[in-house]
C-alpha cells in the first residue's frame, strides 16, 4: 500500500476521532435554540428621540456652565425640537462670546441669533445621527449586561434594522420577570422635594415637575400611586454617580431595600446635597416614578442611600442588577412578545429528528438501488458528513445553537452531499461506456465533476454568508449549519469517496464496477 493512500486513510481516521471526541455526547456540547426547548423571544424598539431629548438636557447643563463662566447671566436653556438648544440670557451679548462656550463641546454646531437675549444652537446631522445610533449600541450593551447577571445560558441578543433590538432567551421560565428586568429604562435621580402636589393635575411651579409616588399593596403586591409631588425638574445626584447597588434584607429579614453606594463624584454632590437641604424630603425617582422621598435629619457624608419599597428578594435584586449594569439611554418599547412552550420546543426536536431520519433513509435506499455498491461508499461517505457536521457544531470555542431551520441546514447539507455523489458517479459510468478500465474511469470521474461540484458548493456559501449578514436568529442557525456542512461535505464527497475506491483497488484487482 502506497505511503500516499496511507496519508490519506490517517486523515480520514484523525477526523473520524476528533469528530467522535467533540461531538460525544451531544447533549452537553450542542445547545438547542429558542425554537426547540422553550423561552422568550422580545423584539424592542429604543426610542432614540428620548435619547437625543436627554442628551441635548445634558449638553445644557454642561453649556450653562461654559456661559456662567464666560461672564454671562443665563435666565434658560432647554432643547427645542430635535435639532438644538435654545439659549436664553438676562443681557444681550455678542456671537463670538456664545459661539465660544459652545465650540467647546461642539466644533461644527451652528450658533443663530434670534433676538439680542435669545440664541439658538444646533447641532449637525452628523451629531444628531450619532446620538441615535449610539442610543441603540448603548442600549444593547446595557441589555446584555443585564440579561448576563440575571444568568440566563446561551441569550441571543441582536439589533434588528436602524433601532429594534431582538433579544431570545431559550430555556427561560420566568418570563415575565425577565421582561420586567429588561425593559426598565432605570433612570435613577435624587431630586429636592418642592411640595406635595394635591392631585395628578396639579400645574408645577416654574424650575419642577410633577411626578407620582408608588407604593406596593399589601394585598395585590403590585406598585400603585399613592400621591405626588412637586420634584426639582434638575436632578442633584444621578444614576451615573453610582457605583454599586444591593439589595440587602430588612432587619424583620422579610422585606428587602436596594442600598446604593455612590462613587468619589457623587458622594461629594450627596453631601453638599444632604448638608444644605437638612430638615427637608428628598424624593428618590426612579424612571420618573417616586419610590420613597425621605427627610434629610443631618448631612450624609458616606454617600449611602436606600431604595425602599417592601421589595421581594427577586424584586430588589432585579432592581440592584439595573441600577448596577446601568440605565438605558432612553425607554424601549416592547413591539413583539412571543414565549414558546418547551412542548412545543420538544415537538419540534421530535418533528426534525423524524424528517432528518426519513429524508435519510430515502436517500440511502435511492443511493443503494441505483448505485448498487458503489451507492453504499456514498452512504458511508453521508454517514461521516453527518458525524463530523456535529464535531464541528461541538467544538468548544464555536459556541454553536441548533435551531429548527439549523436542523433544515443539515438536512440540505445532506442533499448536496449527495449531489455531488451523483455527478461523480454519473461522469464514471460515461468513462465506462467509453470503454475504459474501471480504475481509470473512477480517476477521470472524481477530476472532470470537481469543477462542478465547486462551482454549485461555492455559490451556496455565497448565499449562506448573505443570510448570516443580514439575518438574524433562526437564520443565522440555517446560514451556519449549511455552510459548515458544505465544507464538509466536500471533505467526505470527494477526499473520503476517492480514498475508498483507492483503498478497494490496493486490496484487489477490480475489472467490473458495481455502479
Amino acid at each position: 500500500m502506497g505511503r500516499e493512500l496511507l496519508l490519506k486513510q490517517g486523515i480520514i481516521v484523525l477526523a473520524i476521532a476528533a469528530s467522535l471526541f467533540f461531538a460525544m455526547p451531544p447533549r452537553d456540547k450542542i445547545h438547542l435554540g429558542l425554537d426547540l426547548q422553550g423561552g422568550l423571544h422580545l423584539v424592542l424598539e429604543v426610542q432614540v428621540n428620548k435619547a437625543v431629548e436627554r442628551a441635548l438636557e445634558r449638553r445644557s447643563d454642561v453649556l450653562r456652565r461654559d456661559l456662567v463662566a464666560k461672564g454671562l447671566s443665563v435666565v434658560a436653556l432647554e432643547p427645542y425640537g430635535l435639532q438644538g438648544i435654545r439659549i436664553v440670557l438676562n443681557t444681550p451679548s455678542d456671537l463670538a462670546t456664545v459661539e465660544g462656550a459652545v465650540r467647546n463641546q461642539d466644533p461644527d454646531g451652528v450658533v443663530r441669533q434670534q433676538t439680542p437675549e435669545i440664541w439658538l444652537y444646533d447641532l449637525a446631522a452628523a451629531e444628531l445621527q450619532h446620538m441615535r445610533t449610539s442610543a441603540v449600541d448603548q442600549a444593547l450593551e446595557k441589555i446584555r449586561n443585564r440579561i448576563d447577571a440575571f444568568g440566563v445560558s446561551e441569550p441571543s441578543i441582536s439589533k434588528q434594522g436602524t433601532q429594534r433590538i431582538v433579544v431570545q432567551l431559550p430555556g427561560l421560565q420566568d418570563t415575565q420577570r425577565a421582561i420586567d428586568l429588561i425593559g426598565k429604562t432605570a433612570q435613577l435621580e435624587l431630586k429636592m422635594v418642592h411640595s406635595q402636589a394635591s392631585d395628578a393635575k396639579a400645574t408645577p411651579p416654574p424650575g419642577t415637575q410633577l411626578l407620582p409616588v408608588k407604593k406596593k399593596d399589601a394585598k395585590t403586591g403590585q406598585f400603585v400611586e399613592s400621591g405626588h409631588y412637586f420634584v426639582e425638574r434638575r436632578a442633584q445626584v444621578s444614576g451615573d454617580m453610582l457605583a454599586d447597588a444591593r439589595a440587602i434584607p430588612d432587619q424583620m429579614n422579610t422585606q428587602y431595600y436596594v442600598l446604593m453606594r455612590l462613587n468619589s463624584r457623587g458622594k461629594k454632590a450627596f453631601e453638599r446635597l444632604t448638608r444644605e437641604n437638612v430638615g427637608k424630603a428628598l424624593a428618590i425617582v426612579l424612571d420618573d416614578v417616586i419610590f420613597s422621598a425621605p427627610v434629610i435629619q443631618e448631612p450624609i457624608p458616606g454617600g449611602e442611600a436606600r431604595i425602599t419599597g417592601n421589595f421581594t428578594p427577586e424584586e430588589a435584586r432585579d432592581l440592584a442588577i439595573v441600577l448596577r449594569e446601568g440605565a438605558l439611554p432612553a425607554p424601549v418599547t416592547i413591539i413583539e412578545n412571543r414565549v414558546v412552550g418547551p412542548s412545543l420546543g420538544s415537538d419540534s426536536i421530535t418533528q426534525g429528528i423524524r424528517a432528518a431520519l426519513l429524508g435519510g433513509t430515502l436517500v440511502v435506499l435511492f443511493l443503494v438501488g441505483y448505485y448498487r455498491w458503489s451507492g453504499m461508499i456514498a452512504n458511508l461517505a453521508l454517514g461521516l458528513n453527518l458525524l463530523m457536521l456535529m464535531g464541528v457544531l461541538s467544538l468548544p470555542g464555536l459556541g454553536a445553537t441548533l435551531t429548527l431551520p439549523g436542523i433544515a441546514g443539515i438536512i440540505l447539507t445532506m442533499g448536496m452531499a449527495v449531489d455531488a455523489n451523483v455527478l461523480i458517479f454519473e461522469r464514471i459510468r460515461e468513462e465506462l461506456r467509453m470503454g475504459k478500465p474501471v480504475r481509470a474511469a473512477v480517476d477521470a470521474g472524481f477530476d472532470r465533476a470537481f469543477s462542478a461540484i465547486l462551482d454549485s458548493n461555492v455559490t451556496t456559501v455565497i448565499a449562506a454568508v448573505v443570510l448570516f449578514q443580514f439575518g438574524t436568529g433562526p437564520v443565522k442557525g440555517f446560514a451556519v449549519t449549511l455552510t459548515i456542512g458544505i465544507v464538509v461535505s466536500m471533505f467526505t464527497a470527494i477526499f473520503v469517496s476517492k480514498t475508498v475506491f483507492e483503498t478497494i483497488f490496493q486490496m484487489r484487482r477490480v475489472t467490473n464496477l458495481s455502479i
